[in-house]
């Protein structure tokens, strides 16, 4: 097969807001070849990665991502890992290259699943998939009693474990105690309870260290994003401080190099990928498998739609051991939407990876018109890029 034509649709909410949300707008790929179509979805600045994709040759290590993927052969998984060292050699000095590609490779897969009638994770190489018990992924509260009372739903609603993220965490350390002991309280004992500080710290190990106390007591599993994604000398001494908590981090890696040196200099217990960051679902495997030699637990990165969802289940959907995973419960609605199907949790509690052709996904038709963004980029009187049809 030959990819004949790759295709971005840049959809939002009517209004988009500075909350840390990113299902509120989203960049949805569709690749075509051999009479075939395959989904992505990028997780990134739509805009700019669209962008990546059609602009002007800088120079030979800074060519447009189009370079590398169109009229190239798809016949296999070798296929496109090859597509993948191209990008990466030829667009090198593109940083929003990464990007792009990793929301073109994951509709690589999906492609190449239904063109063989297979689930991408048989293609990854896995025998079975496993469930995974999902954790609700949800944003603190902005007061603790408003983070006490969205913990009892989670509850509620059956959840297992929870995370709560980002602001106004960080902001004093009475205030993050306090959404700490009113998380706990509202999710009750057996729950697991996560934290993702959204790198409020930056580099201030001191600071995110001063949090420990109150989550050894809390009995959080993990410390998500306490610095910087690259601040390795930061993760590694706070891992080093901590007794039962765990670090975590890896969803800014861009390269499974980033991923890796998270686990061999950070000291993370989780290493959470997101696989539209990082260069889509092959690159996500081999962190995967770097961490099972490792001894460091693989968890998925996803706070988007279900497309996204589902191709990031896939790169661990076949290790046993590796069993939580991210699954947000409070969706802009365009990301509900985008797709027809949902990934909904079993009379266990637990979520299955698609048993489907390709990501198992089917995108919904109407949602690229409600929610479409129009896009015209022109260089030089010339126009590189329009809003595709469906």
């Amino acid at each position: 097969m030959k990819i004949d034509s790759v295709d971005f649709f840049y959809l939002a909410m009517p209004e988009v807001t500075i909350a840390a949300d990113g299902s509120q707008d989203a960049l949805v790929v569709r690749v075509s070849a051999g009479g075939h179509v395959g989904w992505g979805e990028c997780e990134a600045s739509p805009l700019a990665s669209i962008a990546a994709f059609v602009t002007p040759m800088s120079h030979g290590a800074c060519r447009p991502v189009s370079a590398s993927v169109l009229g190239e052969t798809l016949d296999g998984p070798d296929d496109i890992r090859r597509m993948a060292a191209l990008v990466a050699y030829n667009s090198m000095d593109l940083l929003q290259a990464a990007h792009t590609w990793s929301g073109i490779e994951m509709a690589l897969w999906d492609l190449l699943g239904h063109a063989r009638g297979e689930p991408t994770w048989r293609l990854l190489g896995y025998e079975r998939a496993y469930p995974k018990t999902p954790y609700a992924s949800v944003l603190f509260g902005t007061t603790p009693q408003e983070t006490l009372e969205r913990a009892r739903g989670i509850r509620a609603d059956g959840f297992r474990a929870a995370k709560f993220g980002w602001a106004p965490f960080g902001d004093s350390l009475q205030g993050d105690i306090a959404h700490l002991d009113a998380a706990r309280e509202g999710l009750g004992q057996e729950a697991f309870l996560l934290i993702d500080a959204g790198q409020i710290f930056n580099e201030d190990v001191d600071a995110a260290a001063l949090r420990l106390d109150a989550m050894e007591r809390n009995r959080v599993t993990f410390f998500e994003e306490p610095f910087h994604g690259s601040a390795y000398l930061a993760y590694g001494e706070l891992s080093k401080r901590a007794k039962t908590v765990k670090t975590a981090g890896g969803e800014a890696a861009h390269n499974r190099h980033m991923a890796e040196h998270l686990i061999d200099f950070g000291g993370v217990g989780y290493i959470q990928i997101d696989c539209g960051r990082i260069g889509g679902l092959w690159p996500a495997k081999e962190v995967a498998d770097y961490a099972v030699r490792k001894g460091v637990t693989y968890i998925n990165h996803t706070f988007t739609s279900n497309l996204a969802l589902s191709a990031s289940l896939q790169p661990f959907a076949g290790l046993e051991d590796h069993s939580i995973c991210e699954y947000p419960t409070s969706l802009k609605q365009v990301a509900v939407d985008l797709t027809r199907n949902h990934i909904v949790r079993d009379a266990n509690g637990q979520i299955h990876v698609p048993d489907a052709p390709g990501l198992g996904i089917e995108i919904n038709p109407a949602a690229l018109t409600t929610y479409k963004v129009d896009v015209e980029i022109k260089v030089g009187g010339k126009t590189l890029f329009t809003t595709p049809a469906y």
